[in-house]
């Protein structure tokens, strides 16, 4: 009898552990937003496109993108291509920092903290004609207490391209500033 009152208490024990642990993290997560996503988010970025011609291309870089807590975003950036490590051409270089600039976007934070955003570059004007700027989309999970951020991006639309292109690229995102402690 009192073997069988143990286990029964463990087993009890088991499920509501298992319960509230499911109701912590719904409970954490519930009423994420727009606004979970706010300030200044810096990402090392890696990853590679597959072109068209069965080529692909590996792609490393930086960026620093601003969330302003109402669904918008700017960007800047530096990505390098291999094989050779070439800076990818395209946005606009800001003349002091040397980074890609000018790079707007929209998110959309669900309230469980995942989500999408779009990233879209300035077209890229030339003697030649204006040809339209990249464009990339991609998904997300914020964890954290909303202070880090992991993406893949879905798809990119190569500047002039009829479409998008499959692509395998991955961030990590940090929250620039002090955070306090819990």
């Amino acid at each position: 009898m009192r073997n069988s009152v143990h286990k029964n208490l463990l087993g009890s024990t088991a499920v509501l552990l298992a319960l509230s642990g499911t109701g912590a993290w719904a409970e954490e997560n519930r009423g994420c937003s727009d606004a979970a996503l706010y300030g200044d988010y810096a990402f090392t970025v890696s990853g590679q496109i597959f072109l068209p011609n069965g080529a692909s291309i590996l792609r490393q870089g930086v960026a620093l993108t601003h969330f302003d807590g109402a669904g918008h975003l700017t960007q800047v950036d530096e990505v390098l291509s291999s094989p050779n490590a070439t800076v990818v051409p395209g946005a606009p270089v800001d003349p002091v920092t040397g980074f890609h600039d000018q790079e707007t976007g929209t998110y959309t934070v669900h309230a469980d903290c995942t989500g999408t955003f779009s990233v879209q570059f300035p077209p890229n004007v030339s003697s030649t004609g204006t040809v339209a700027g990249a464009k990339l989309t991609v998904l997300f999970v914020l964890s954290n207490h909303g202070r880090d951020i992991d993406t893949i991006v879905t798809s990119i639309t190569p500047p002039g391209a009829p479409g998008p292109v499959p692509a395998l690229i991955h961030s990590d995102g940090h929250k620039l500033g002090w955070v306090e402690s819990d």
